[in-house]
């Protein structure tokens, strides 16, 4: 079987910018695609700046090249996540720690290579999430390569999966362009829609609710008018960045009544809301969080709670999924480290009855959402994210080519079946 013979990094850039969430909540102005004023966030120079990944090159001494690409989530810093993910500073971590750990060995067996990695320390601290994620990607990779495998197929080896013929609901995202970008996602027949970006009070949400409101019922009419045809109902779903927890003072029952008014404004279409609160640490996030499920249950309340915010790691998610504070919970890839987190996230998810979205950031590259793809395909979550980029159309591209081409390779080979 080949080996590693050599890690070789690469700084590249990202499908979108570093946001400083802190400041932006609090209020920071906009001036074109610039935001005024000075960061909140430590390790920010500016409220926003360029994204930066780092390409990990894994050369096998057959003469194959595996990849995948480190990369952390547009707003780095906020949630308990850690900070800013800069080329320069990282790339010497992976060349000084990880690159002794990997040279010379087969990379035949994913799950424990990937693990070794996982447990690295760098003066005492755990490597980055984002080279975590990286080099796993581009071990999963080599997996497949010196197996003659497809990086989904490696997955359900390892864990014991059956790839099912069909693919993964596709989860889209707006950005800021949350009218137009809708359209485009209506006339791909995205499966669901729009995440909206709703990351302000006065400009998004409004003070009382009311411009979010207006929105929902706006996009339930372009739904109605543009979609191709009657078997056509997205799901809807809605990131706050717990801004509605800002105007609602935290209070489960009048966030609870408010989204109540924005389910009654989508139907006929099913409505989930991510992040209502932002409570600043884990305990009392999950407390408020099923707090407000638990409102909405008991009132036959159609509206989905989603978690975001405070889920950092696979201890996180199954604590939360445990609890039950919430109908899904976002997986945010980069954050969790090493891929297989996110695929073990997913399935725990899933034993517990809890919708498991397999997310990530805008802030990614097209490789680090190809191999997701895989992820998702062996592990079968109820969505994942189009990713990376603001732009709508481009991360659709990137996830829904990647995932038929994978589908079609696997019917191919056999027999039409997976």
């Amino acid at each position: 079987m080949a080996r590693i013979a050599d890690v070789v990094c690469s700084a590249g850039a990202t499908g979108f910018f570093f946001d400083d969430q802190k400041a932006i909540k609090s209020g920071a102005g906009g001036d074109g695609f610039f935001y005024v004023g000075a960061p909140a966030t430590p390790g920010f120079r500016s409220i926003r700046q360029a994204g930066e990944s780092i390409s990990v090159l894994l050369l096998l001494d057959d003469g194959q090249v595996a990849w995948g690409d480190c990369a952390s989530i547009q707003y780095s810093g906020a949630g308990g996540r850690d900070p800013l993910f800069l080329a320069r500073d990282f790339i010497p971590v992976i060349e000084r720690v990880v690159k002794p750990r990997l040279v010379g060995r087969e990379p035949g067996a994913f799950r424990g290579l990937a693990a070794e990695v996982e447990e690295l320390r760098d003066d005492g601290r755990r490597l980055h999430s984002a080279i975590r994620y990286g080099v796993s990607q581009a071990l999963l990779d080599a997996a497949a390569r010196s197996t003659r495998r497809l990086p989904c197929e490696v997955l359900a080896a390892e864990y014991g999966l059956r790839i099912e013929p069909r693919p993964v609901r596709i989860f889209a995202q707006s950005g800021d362009d949350r009218y137009a970008n809708a359209d485009k996602m209506i006339l791909k027949g995205v499966d669901v829609l729009p995440h909206g970006l709703i990351n302000n009070v006065p400009d998004k949400l409004g003070a009382d609710g009311g411009r979010l409101l207006e929105y929902v019922r706006w996009l339930r009419e372009r739904i109605l008018r543009w979609r191709a045809s009657e078997d056509y109902a997205p799901e809807l779903h809605i990131d706050v960045y717990g801004t509605t927890g800002m105007i609602f003072g935290d209070d489960a029952a009048r966030i609870g009544e408010y989204l109540a008014k924005l389910g009654e404004a989508a139907r006929p279409f099913a409505l989930r809301i991510e992040g209502p609160v932002d409570m600043g640490g884990r305990e009392a996030q999950y407390a408020r969080l099923l707090d407000i499920r638990s409102f909405l249950r008991v009132r036959g309340i159609p509206v989905g709670i989603v978690a975001d915010e405070w889920c950092n790691s696979l201890e996180d998610i199954r604590a939360i999924a445990d609890l039950g504070a919430v109908d899904m919970v976002q997986i945010k890839t980069p954050v969790l480290g090493g891929i297989q987190n996110s695929l073990e996230s997913v399935l725990y998810c899933a034993s517990r009855g809890v919708l498991a979205y397999l997310g990530g950031t805008c802030n990614e590259t097209e490789r680090s959402a190809q191999l997701c793809v895989h992820v998702a395909l062996a592990s079968r979550p109820h969505q994942m994210l189009a990713k990376p980029g603001m732009g709508t159309d481009e991360g659709i591209m990137v996830v829904r080519n990647e995932m038929g081409r994978a589908l079609a390779l696997l019917a191919a080979r056999n027999g039409g079946r997976p």
